[in-house]
């Protein structure tokens, strides 16, 4: 029982009744003028609402690449969520929709377009609408984003209030004629506003009827109907159909344009004896529940040809016809969202014109950046949510450069490979390419991303790998790979059998990546002895210091002085490739970066030379591999002493790359098989 009660207590200490008490504030239209007095913001129409919303969570401006600027709205992140439905690798794409939003915030004229978010399957156009909707409810419950409507005392019953079923803007009571002296009066002291006050849209038919029966009753006594107005505060909710509305076509021979603007109350006609009367009509429709906000058509180019007049008078002119009544105003930003086949399908409809010449189109591509692509996959695929499986490294890596290479387009330079490509545009640096070059591949590929692998395709399969070996401790890249491949077979969105051997091929592409990568790692895990590292470094450095001053080295053992021992340095430095040519230069290079660090007091140390140790790396490799017999693992005759070497690597695969024991076993096992065949390749 106290469990419960515990519960209960601590449930009551974090409650905030007086933010409660703000969300269901209400109170007369007077009093809702001097709201709108002290902060003109309550006023702003949906599009500035929506605007101000993702602005608030702010901004971050960066350089992506020399003379290129880009803004990242931090809203996109999903902060309140954790990440749950972050946006990655679109900073692009969404700065272009924001920018939009913002020319309609300032009534630039985008505010009579739709929006639609146009991409394939999969490249997060749902999500970014989700994020709007649920940005918008939680903005609205705040005070910055708060916002009110208007109700009517029921004339017999004062503690009972009809609210406005559209839930309108309450100074659209003002009269026309006294607007602009009102507006004025109200915007004073507010000259710093970012938008002008103006009462802008008619009562709704509802309201319009309750304000014409109060003034016939008050003598059209305009002060004394506004006794009877109530305001309220509005919080915007999908859940409640305040605010936010969404819709998607269903079966074209079962679409009703009443399912967008509302119908008629059949069991309230007999109460008002009227289908005319706005009081026996259900002003429930998706345009009429999302006044204020926001409107979501999904797949809105499947709508049937009559709901398009709706939405082509929605968006140009803020208006809907409901079924009986006068043109309705409506203040809500229109998004849609569709995909590739659809819109080709707009383009070619000459009926759809009009709709084409309403619509500003925003493209979201699938992402073609590794590093945004691998976030996709790890927000779903690490050990906080996948119990019980150890996800062995480079798993979703692998699985993410085949879903990028799929999207990218060949490069019109023959020397570069789709492989290289990739990388330059995750931001890793090739001889012979700059900045700009990386910025004329993106320009010339102009339906980059708009095609290929969805991450939807990759999720399933990463999913089907983690539960189809059930004995496995762990997956490893090969197990996902093979699930990518498998699935190709049957995959509904691949339309010929040249585009699934290109996807094959493309697999191919990253097994051998994933080769050299995990040789590399093996590499480093054998060479990965300090001790040895430092010695020979230090043997290195004695010797490039006496060959750049024309001096003897001592040798340890004998004491005898010898003339530099050359076969060391070059093993050294041609594990980097530098040539016989360029030794002496490199040589200088690290003596005067050695000195460098001397005269600021610091002391040289191997690893932060990359090149270098990178070099030291792979010469202790050369040297200890055959000490370690690793390909002795591939026979399974493995003596007691190269087990306890190979034990060490395997502890060091574990400690420094994040494999555990079944995944470090398999890789080594992988890389002897590889070093067996004599297949030792060199980076």
């Amino acid at each position: 029982m106290s469990g419960g009660r515990d519960i209960i207590s601590l449930i009551a200490q974090r409650q905030d009744l007086s933010q409660f008490r703000k969300k269901t504030w209400i109170g007369s239209f007077e009093e809702y003028l001097d709201l709108v007095r002290q902060n003109p913001k309550v006023t702003r129409n949906a599009f500035q609402r929506v605007y101000d919303m993702i602005l608030s969570y702010g901004v971050d401006v960066y350089e992506p690449s020399r003379g290129e600027k880009r803004t990242h709205y931090r809203f996109f992140d999903d902060p309140h969520h954790h990440g749950q439905d972050a946006i990655y690798g679109l900073d692009g794409p969404l700065e272009s929709f924001v920018n939009a939003l913002k020319s309609a915030a300032k009534g630039y004229g985008i505010e009579k377009r739709v929006l639609l978010l146009h991409g394939p399957v999969g490249s997060s156009k749902s999500t970014i609408a989700r994020l709007l909707k649920k940005g918008l409810e939680r903005y609205t419950s705040s005070d910055e984003g708060a916002l009110y409507t208007l109700g009517w005392i029921d004339e017999e019953d004062a503690d009972h209030v009809h609210w406005c079923p559209m839930h309108e803007e309450p100074l659209h009571l003002i009269p026309g004629r006294f607007r602009a002296d009102i507006a004025a009066q109200l915007s004073e002291g507010h000259e710093s506003n970012e938008y002008n006050l103006t009462i802008n849209g008619e009562l709704c038919p509802y309201c319009r009827f309750m304000y014409g029966l109060r003034l016939k009753n008050h003598d059209g006594d305009w002060t004394r109907v506004i006794n009877e107005v109530r305001v309220k505060r509005l919080v915007l909710s999908e859940q409640d159909r305040i605010g936010i509305g969404t819709f998607q076509p269903k079966d074209e021979k079962n679409q009703d344009s009443t399912e967008l603007t509302g119908d008629i109350n059949y069991r309230k006609i007999a109460e008002y004896g009227s289908d005319s009367d706005p009081r026996a009509f259900n002003f429930d429709g998706e345009f009429n529940i999302a006044n204020r906000g926001i409107i979501e058509f999904i797949e809105v180019l499947k709508l049937d040809v009559a709901f398009l007049y709706d939405l082509l008078g929605a968006s140009q002119e803020h208006k809907v016809k409901p079924k009986k009544f006068a043109q309705t105003d409506i203040d809500e930003v229109i998004l849609g969202h569709t995909n590739e086949p659809e819109y080709r399908r707009l383009q070619n409809n000459e009926f759809m014109e009009a709709l084409r010449d309403r619509t500003v189109k925003v493209d979201i591509p699938y992402v073609t950046k590794l590093q945004d692509e691998i976030k996709i996959y790890e927000k779903d695929y690490n050990s906080e949510k996948v119990k019980g499986k150890h996800i062995a490294p480079h798993t979703i890596e692998m699985a993410a450069m085949w879903a990028v290479l799929t999207r990218l387009e060949e490069p019109k330079n023959a020397s570069l490979t789709l492989m290289q490509k990739l990388k330059l545009y995750d931001g890793k640096s090739l001889p012979g390419f700059t900045e700009e070059n990386i910025k004329e591949l993106r320009e010339e590929a102009h339906y980059e991303g708009m095609h290929g692998i969805s991450p939807r395709y990759v999720q399933d399969k990463i999913s089907n790998a983690l539960v189809a070996h059930p004995e496995a401790r762990s997956i490893n890249p090969f197990m996902v790979i093979n699930e990518l491949e498998s699935g190709l077979k049957h995959h509904s969105l691949i339309t010929s059998e040249e585009q699934r051997g290109h996807f094959r091929e493309l697999l191919s592409v990253v097994k051998e990546e994933y080769e050299n990568i995990v040789k590399n790692e093996v590499q480093r895990a054998i060479a990965a002895d300090e001790d040895a590292l430092k010695r020979l470094c230090a043997n290195y450095i004695d010797n490039v210091k006496a060959y750049t001053q024309r001096e003897k080295v001592k040798h340890k053992f004998t004491g005898q002085y010898e003339e530099p021992d050359e076969r060391l340095m070059r093993s050294i430095e041609e594990k980097i490739d530098i040539p016989e040519s360029r030794k002496d230069d490199f040589r200088r290079e690290i003596m005067n970066y050695i000195g460098a660090l001397a005269i600021d007091g610091k002391v040289f140390d191997y690893k932060t030379n990359e090149r270098l140790y990178k070099a030291l790396q792979l010469k202790l490799f050369e040297d200890q591999k055959d000490s370690i017999k690793l390909t002795s693992l591939v026979s399974s005759v493995v003596d007691k002493d190269a087990q306890a070497k190979i034990d060490v690597v395997k502890g060091r695969l574990i400690r420094d790359h994040g494999y555990d024991e079944e995944s470090a076993t398999d890789v080594l096992n992988y890389v002897a098989s590889i070093f067996a065949r004599g297949d030792v390749k060199h980076k």
